[in-house]
């Protein structure tokens, strides 16, 4: 039928930046990526209740914290690509759905392998959102200078959410049974379904061609080998292992076909030519450096606050609260700062300043300094979320807009990937400092010093069971050591830091702003729409 288009079919066809609404539409995304950081995080204090409850074996309670990161990681440039594809609102809409019900079904769980399988659906679901927030966002803010400021709110959400999962669990593990971790997720869903049908614009990216499922399975397993073997790397599996070598040797190979699969097609899933603009590279590789420092900081600094200083998890993570509230600083202020002083000095900064607060910290010893750790964990908060934030901002906007989609997933990879080498590194980093402390301790039989070189928590369990003088004195040595092995991590990371600032002097000089053309759809989707009309 012909004729003139309606009013209904004009304000589909309206580019997704043009009304004021899309203020609105940075909550609703905000809302639904504060959940799948929250759920990142939220689970690690719940462990020894899921532990007593359901009696995993210790394969199964690996696979429990694990496999939520493992099967994100591994689906985001799947999902992120089939967004482009296929519309980037309906993939976010069909995420909110199953991230709900595997909420519901881990909460009910009754057993550890319905709880595993219920933890990979919510991984899949995670996967399904995170990019399709970032490249719905990239949609509705064309021009560059709101698109910042909304970046800068989108990452500040990432970081609090990741922040105070562990808060959340202690909170609600006080007055509830271990499953209430997942059933908060429920509610917000119910809300964000409906309103971000009723709200958000429909998007895609550039669709000729067949979508390559081929190359999109090869690229979730070989992401998926290369985060699996990381992580068992930083769980303490030994080097040569089938285990830790077997799946990230599998992986990189698929990533390798993958690669030279995308060259060789005409309509390849991913733009590997973004990769040849160096803003796009760098911003990339920030990112990953950025986390890798982030998260394995974060795991030693909770270690230190519970066994060193002997602090409850709720006042562990009530402590980590200066973090959380200078990064929420840092991605408010952002924008300006990346107008001001563009993404060479403010990546370059973050890093820096992040190095600054690595350094500070290392003034930490075996008693409590409150000074120090606020002051530490205040400059690390503002200087990694500058970091993130003016990476993530020069990524996007250097990619083409109607690969968004498969930008933000591979951005989302970066970040995912950072967070499992921190872990691996900085804790072997940090296992190597650590265990020749305890090699010969007085009065300690050599049985005990070995099994104390574990770990911390093992050490104060064997200074235990010995008792007496011996056990005191394993029990300092251990404390000693470990701090030993947070300074030698800490100037590791300063290190890594800094190679991050030299890296970031290759991002462009000024933020170049503007308005790109924009539109719910390619144009020749708009002509087929009129065609219809």
């Amino acid at each position: 039928m012909s004729g003139t288009p309606t009013d209904a079919a004009r304000a589909r066809r309206r580019p997704a930046g043009a009304g004021a609404d899309r203020w609105v539409v940075l909550v609703v995304l905000c809302a639904s990526l504060l959940l799948v950081a929250l759920d990142a995080t939220v689970l690690h204090v719940a462990v020894p209740a899921v532990s007593e409850d359901l009696r995993p074996g210790a394969v199964q309670l690996l696979w429990i914290v694990d496999v939520y990161p493992l099967v994100c990681a591994a689906l985001l440039i799947l999902f992120g690509t089939l967004g482009d594809r296929v519309g980037r609102r309906r993939i976010l809409l069909i995420g909110y759905t199953l991230f709900g019900v595997a909420s519901a079904v881990a909460a009910l769980a009754g057993s550890a392998g319905t709880l595993i399988l219920a933890r990979a659906l919510l991984g899949a679901g995670g996967a399904m959102i995170m990019p399709a927030t970032l490249s719905i966002l990239r949609q509705v803010f064309p021009d560059r200078r709101e698109r910042a400021l909304a970046i800068g709110v989108w990452s500040a959400v990432a970081a609090v959410g990741a922040a105070i999962g562990p808060l959340l669990g202690g909170l609600l593990l006080e007055h509830f049974w271990w499953g209430s971790v997942f059933l908060v997720n429920i509610p917000l869903m119910l809300v964000c379904l409906p309103v971000g049908r009723w709200l958000l614009p429909e998007s895609f990216g550039e669709r000729a061609g067949p979508w390559d499922v081929v190359g999109a399975l090869m690229a979730a397993g070989g992401l998926f080998g290369v985060v699996l073997g990381v992580k068992q790397l930083g769980a303490g599996e030994p080097l040569g292992s089938p285990l830790t070598l077997g799946p990230p040797v599998l992986g990189a190979a698929l990533l390798v076909l993958f690669v030279r699969r995308q060259r060789r097609r005409t309509y390849p899933l991913v733009d590997l030519g973004m990769f040849a603009r160096p803003a796009f590279s760098v911003s990339v590789a920030c990112i990953v450096l950025a986390m890798l420092a982030l998260v394995g900081l974060e795991l030693i600094a909770a270690q230190y606050l519970q066994l060193v200083l002997g602090l409850s998890p709720l006042r562990t993570g009530l402590r980590l609260l200066p973090l959380t509230f200078a990064a929420m600083a840092a991605g408010l202020a952002g924008a300006r700062l990346l107008r001001r002083f563009g993404p060479r000095r403010t990546v370059c900064a973050g890093f820096c300043l992040t190095a600054v607060a690595v350094l500070t910290l290392t003034a930490m010893g075996a008693t409590d300094n409150v000074r120090v750790l606020v002051l530490g964990f205040v400059l690390l908060g503002f200087g990694l979320e500058t970091t993130l934030f003016g990476a993530y901002e020069s990524m996007l906007s250097e990619a083409p807009q109607a690969q968004s989609g498969g930008a933000a997933a591979i951005g989302e990879t970066s970040y995912q990937l950072g967070a499992g080498i921190g872990i691996a590194l900085l804790g072997s980093v940090m296992n190597a400092a650590y265990a020749p402390g305890l090699a010969s301790v007085p009065g300690v039989p050599a049985s005990a010093s070995a099994a104390a070189e574990r770990s911390l928590g093992e050490a104060y369990e064997v200074s235990g069971r010995l008792g007496g003088p011996a056990g005191a004195a394993l029990r300092s040595a251990a404390r000693d050591s470990f701090v030993h092995g947070l300074h030698v991590t800490l100037l590791v990371s300063a290190g890594l830091l800094l190679l991050g600032a030299a890296m970031a002097l290759r991002l462009p000089r000024a933020m170049q702003c503007g308005t790109a053309p924009v539109g719910l759809a390619p144009q020749r989707e708009a002509s087929r729409a009129d065609a219809r009309v």
